[in-house]
């Protein structure tokens, strides 16, 4: 029994999905962090949070990038060590960082995290000169493309099929040097 709950815990989210009222939270301080694998458990809620519409990631899939010594993660907390929002770039052998998802908690959203981590991210990018950074973000989140448009990201490609309910994404690219 302990193997099959181990095998569905790969393929199903630890913690369930539930309705959520959102309200702002106070207005608060933030800094940017390293992400651990010891966040492994806080990652995963706020993963759930921030992706309510499906294509969360899994326990598998944010352990393995917690772990990926390719993979550059980071948080954001307040001055209550309270976790935002977080974001994963896996440097791809070619050079290019590749921002494989970004997430804020729904009460600290419209408030620069977003843009902060993305800046954080570049930074760090440029430290270990990576020239480009690349996204995919989904054809219908015209509020991810504004932000990332605002940030100096153009859209190269639309990629038809890209999400698991056949949504299309498109490519995302921007110069760092």
């Amino acid at each position: 029994m302990a193997f099959l709950e181990t095998i569905k815990s790969l393929f199903v989210p630890a913690f369930p999905k539930e309705q959520e009222i959102v309200e702002p939270a106070p207005p608060a301080q933030y800094l940017i962090k390293p992400l651990a694998s010891a966040n492994l458990k806080e990652v995963l809620r706020l993963n759930l949070r921030c992706f309510t519409a499906g294509d969360s990631y899994n326990k598998h899939t944010l352990t393995y990038l917690l772990n990926e010594p390719r993979t550059l993660s980071f948080k954001t907390v307040t001055a209550e060590n309270e976790m935002v929002a977080f974001a994963f770039v896996m440097v791809n052998p070619n050079g290019a960082g590749h921002l494989t998802t970004i997430g804020v908690a729904p009460e600290h959203r419209r408030r620069g995290v977003a843009e902060a981590l993305l800046v954080h991210i570049e930074n760090r990018l440029r430290s270990k000169e990576i020239g480009t950074i690349m996204l995919e973000v989904r054809t219908g989140n015209c509020g991810a493309q504004q932000l990332y448009r605002q940030a100096g990201f153009h859209v190269v490609q639309r990629i038809s099929g890209y999400y698991t309910n056949g949504e299309d994404c498109y490519l995302m690219m921007k110069s760092l040097a």
